[in-house]
């Protein structure tokens, strides 16, 4: 499976377990540490949780294991990293914060939605 291909089935999966605010940032050509950032946001911890686990166990079926897991203590901010795509599981003070929609501003952002309509967007 391609990196394209990953970040849209873990965008999938996180709209599964109600994440919104969901975003595919194409970092391809801007940065060699990975080709997508997938952000989200969820509205407690338990639904942080139970977003990373969704996402873990589902691409576990497929042999797709993370890299790197970060912030499953605090729940805060998830990161897993798959190399290729990056996951970013926010609550929404965090998200707000750390507005990496703003840091990486070059990149081409696609929101993703729960009806599995995509709409591009790219940011300045």
């Amino acid at each position: 499976m391609d990196s394209r291909e990953l970040a849209t089935n873990i965008a999938q999966l996180i709209l599964e377990k109600k994440g919104y605010d969901v975003l595919l940032m194409d970092l391809k050509g801007l940065t060699s540490i990975t080709d997508f950032f997938v952000v989200c946001t969820a509205d407690s911890d338990v639904q942080a949780k139970a977003i990373k686990d969704h996402i873990q166990d589902e691409l576990l079926y497929q042999s797709v294991r993370p890299w790197h897991v970060e912030g499953s203590k605090n729940m805060n901010w998830v990161l897993i990293d798959f190399v290729d795509v990056v996951v970013h599981i926010f609550q929404k003070e965090a998200r707000e914060f750390y507005t990496l929609e703003r840091l990486w501003g070059d990149a081409t952002i696609t929101e993703v939605k729960d009806n599995d309509e995509t709409s591009g967007i790219h940011t300045e």
